[in-house]
């Protein structure tokens, strides 16, 4: 199993076009070999999920509260911190793919961004530092890439 971990951002609440971005992103991430870390909630990152674990992937919420999340999380990790859990998130992914969303999801472009972490962008914040993509494939792709570069000179204990 790779070590590389893409983070997905977005809504808990998403419109028709932003679920079938995320679910074809978490599809892809799959594909790829890589564990997809998001928030856990629904909306982006429900559909993010449900298109992995359809291809068989590896998924993890971060989840805010101390529920359970969506349906189709691998591993929950209950933190109870509310919006802080952002922090957890944008720094477990080597790469972040950030589809649509609000400020909870530009806290987590934020955060990445402050940390080094590449950001990609699928109909989200125009924002410096956050490369735009046209399709969930140009997302992934880049997010795969710039992941494998990062996790490439990781030392491992």
């Amino acid at each position: 199993m790779s070590s590389m971990q893409i983070a997905v951002a977005g809504g808990a609440e998403a419109n028709r076009n932003e679920y079938k971005a995320a679910y074809a992103v978490g599809r892809l991430i799959a594909e790829s070999g890589a564990v997809l870390i998001c928030g856990g909630l629904g909306g982006v990152m429900e559909a993010a999920c449900r298109g992995a674990q359809e291809k068989g992937g590896t998924t993890i919420g971060i989840i805010s509260g101390t529920g359970d999340g969506n349906a189709y999380l691998s591993i929950v990790i209950r933190t109870g911190l509310g919006h802080g859990r952002n922090v957890l998130v944008a720094q477990s992914g080597d790469a972040l793919i950030a589809v649509g969303g609000s400020y909870g999801t530009l806290s987590e472009i934020a955060i990445a961004l402050k940390t080094g972490c590449p950001v990609f962008g699928l109909s989200t914040w125009k924002i410096e530092g956050v490369v735009p993509c046209g399709t969930p494939e140009e997302a992934v792709q880049l997010a795969v890439d710039a992941a494998r570069a990062r996790t490439a000179g990781r030392k491992h204990p």
